[in-house]
């Protein structure tokens, strides 16, 4: 994977001089959109609309796909996908850079994330994450990673999607860390399929860096420069699924990771 340019010192000045009008047209966008938008996508998710569907689709994940897509354009991010979700339960596995992922995977599919239990506690989106399904993870732990795994069976095996990061954390963007096979294991125990999902930032992957997380920056501290940043392009590519039937959960993950690769660097 090529580490992308470095932006220009011209280029920098503009970004600057822009990010001031940037906070002013945005923030009020992101109270509306919490204070508006935020109580009625709430209002959708609950198990009483798990059974209403509208053209196949369960309107609680309507109204994710949709409030993640508002929060994407009020950041500046213009969505693009390829390929299709695959429909039923499967693994989708995913390279990860920043918080903003979720939401750009959110934008297209609903799908119950495991996430470190640190996220539960990231103001607003840790709340939501956990009424979209996420399951929470805490690191360390083999009794909470034994009921996680649990989850996972249950959740696939009843015909929902269940997302990860193999990577076990953010990256800076350069790279694809190599992904934990263990964490393909649900996948081969409820015999689904994965599906890898390439995310991409800005034309050709060229704002991965700027996407990520800086060296000793916070969840607040990226959610706030993310909000001021330049428009740019987020795409998100949904790969061909790979059939657990005869696969290791190793050559999963690296079956996996090879296809991501492949994405990012075309």
């Amino acid at each position: 994977m090529s580490t992308p340019s470095s932006p220009t010192t011209s280029d920098r000045r503009a970004s600057d001089a822009l990010r001031p009008w940037r906070y002013v047209l945005r923030t009020p966008l992101l109270l509306l959109h919490l204070l508006i938008s935020l109580p009625l996508t709430l209002l959708l998710i609950n198990p009483l609309t798990q059974s209403w569907r509208l053209r196949g689709e369960r309107i609680d994940h309507i109204a994710i796909r949709w409030w993640s897509l508002g929060l994407m354009r009020i950041f500046g991010f213009r969505v693009l996908r390829f390929g299709q979700p695959h429909r039923g339960g499967a693994l989708m596995v995913a390279n990860h850079v920043s918080w903003i992922d979720i939401e750009l995977v959110h934008s297209q599919c609903a799908v119950g994330f495991v996430a470190k239990s640190e996220i539960s506690r990231w103001p607003l989106i840790g709340w939501l994450a956990r009424r979209g399904g996420t399951i929470y993870h805490q690191r360390g732990s083999n009794e909470s990673l034994h009921g996680v795994m649990h989850q996972m069976v249950e959740r696939l095996q009843a015909g929902l999607p269940v997302g990860v990061f193999p990577e076990g954390g953010t990256t800076d963007g350069q790279t694809v860390r190599t992904f934990h096979a263990r964490i393909f294991q649900p996948a081969v125990a409820a015999g689904v399929p994965v599906q890898p999902v390439a995310l991409r930032y800005g034309s050709g992957g060229s704002a991965q860096m700027q996407v990520a997380f800086a060296e000793g920056e916070s969840f607040m501290g990226n959610f706030l420069r993310l909000l001021g940043d330049p428009g740019r392009v987020a795409e998100v590519h949904f790969l061909p699924v790979i059939d657990t039937g005869e696969e290791g959960r190793r050559k999963l993950a690296e079956g996996a990771r090879g296809a991501i690769l492949d994405a990012m660097t075309r």
